[in-house]
């Protein structure tokens, strides 16, 4: 069973595969931003979009506490880039530049 949770005392989202860690994202929090920098998973979970799944995790609870989004983790950025319309907002639009993210959501 996959589960998926935060890990404050280590400042990171965690993935378990039942009693095993699969991976984690590191990240560093503010009253207001959390910036993530850095996620892996171990080669023997790999091909089963558990980094992705873990990301989505973090990038959602941002957006229930109502953080800003740094994404300095280049896997970070690549989620938030493959699904703008769900993930950009969460980039303050100021710091979107820095992290090679499009200003705005493409119009649909």
């Amino acid at each position: 069973m996959i589960t998926v949770r935060d890990n404050r005392e280590k400042n990171r989202y965690e993935i378990h595969d039942g009693d095993q860690l699969a991976g984690f994202t590191d990240y560093k929090l503010t009253s207001a931003k959390i910036a993530f920098t850095h996620t892996e998973v171990d080669p023997a979970f790999g091909g089963r979009g558990l980094a992705r799944r873990l990301v989505e995790f973090g990038l959602d609870d941002a957006r229930e506490r109502g953080l800003a989004v740094l994404p300095f983790c280049p896997y970070v950025r690549k989620v938030i880039a493959a699904d703008p319309e769900k993930c950009l907002d969460l980039v303050p639009a100021k710091d979107r530049d820095r992290f090679d993210l499009p200003a705005a959501e493409d119009p649909a």
